[in-house]
């Protein structure tokens, strides 16, 4: 009897999959046939008790074997009503669009920069961003007593031994290392004590260039810086000389170009000057071209600088320096 049962069983469970159109009508036939309280396999297994030792054997594989099918059949059939639910996937269509990363503008700017004095013949250099006192100071005619050298304007690791305010350290190496004509340029990351706002940083990045060979003069600083202002802005510029200090420079300058916002005219961007100061350069001082064992009297140099993050500023249109230092992803993909 107990064999007859479990071939009815199978018949119905077949019957019961075929009309089972929703996850509802498999889970009342999974009740039926394994439900613990009235489930029809229970139900057999339960009676097992009565049988004869030979019968309940081969009747107990048989249910289990059952069980394990009604599970299974169970299964796939969910899987099948799953597969039928879910939307039709067009393999024809264009997948998502992939972002990529790119490039940081202050990269960009600093490639170009490179590449642009490197086509006026002057070679790339680095230098190490922790210095000490002589390289960042003492070589370069900076007294002990300037306020640059104060703790407020600048990071001491120890005693003699500070993060680095300017590139110019690595005019200082090379020139000790090479016999003129020296024409290099740098690049890197310096470090000072200033507040951070729209337009100060801690850190930031300068670009530095040096020239210094027999009958170098200032008309060639103008003419090498008027020719690269030229080429890195995308928009005609004007240029201006003033007369300004540095201690490794004499004559000194700070250069100006013509604001793009108002062509010169004077506005709020300028400050209505007409004019945004990007560089400070001059002619190499004779104490510093002493300190490195050059005579003053044989050759004479020039030397530049300028923040990258300000070149980039006026370049681009931004107007917060911190943009730079977030990394979020809808500013850098404004550049590549």
């Amino acid at each position: 009897m107990p064999k007859e049962m479990i071939a009815k069983l199978e018949a119905e469970l077949a019957e019961g999959l075929a009309a089972a159109r929703t996850e509802a009508a498999l889970e009342e036939l999974r009740i039926r046939f394994l439900g613990r309280k009235s489930g029809r396999l229970n139900d057999i297994l339960r009676g097992l008790k009565d049988l004869p030792p030979e019968a309940r054997r081969e009747v107990g594989a048989a249910a289990n074997r059952l069980k394990a099918e009604i599970e299974n059949r169970l299964e796939e059939a969910r899987l099948r009503l799953n597969a039928a639910a879910a939307p039709e996937v067009d393999l024809t269509l264009p997948g998502p669009p992939v972002r990529v990363g790119h490039r940081h503008p202050l990269t960009l700017v600093g490639r170009e920069l490179v590449s642009i004095f490197e086509k006026m013949g002057f070679d790339y250099r680095e230098g190490p961003e922790v210095e000490t006192d002589y390289y960042n100071f003492d070589a370069l005619n900076t007294p002990s007593n300037h306020p640059a050298r104060d703790l407020h304007d600048t990071f001491y690791l120890a005693p003699g031994v500070l993060l680095r305010t300017h590139t110019s350290s690595v005019q200082i190496r090379v020139m000790e290392r090479e016999k003129p004509p020296v024409r290099i340029v740098t690049l890197g990351r310096c470090y000072r004590r200033d507040a951070q706002d729209a337009s100060h940083s801690p850190t930031f990045h300068q670009f530095e260039g040096l020239m210094v060979e027999k009958g170098t003069s200032f008309i060639h600083l103008r003419g090498v810086l008027n020719l690269f202002l030229e080429k890195v802005f995308p928009f005609p510029v004007k240029t201006r000389f003033t007369p300004a200090f540095f201690p490794f420079t004499e004559p000194s300058a700070e250069v100006g170009i013509s604001c793009p916002v108002c062509q010169a005219r004077g506005c709020p961007s300028c400050g209505h000057n007409g004019f945004l100061e990007v560089l400070g350069c001059g002619m190499v001082h004779p104490r510093v071209l002493k300190n490195v064992g050059y005579d003053p009297d044989k050759v004479t140099g020039f030397a530049f600088g300028m923040g990258v993050e300000r070149i980039a500023m006026i370049k681009y249109g931004i107007k917060d320096i911190r943009l730079f230092l977030e990394n979020d992803v809808r500013f850098l993909h404004q550049f590549s």
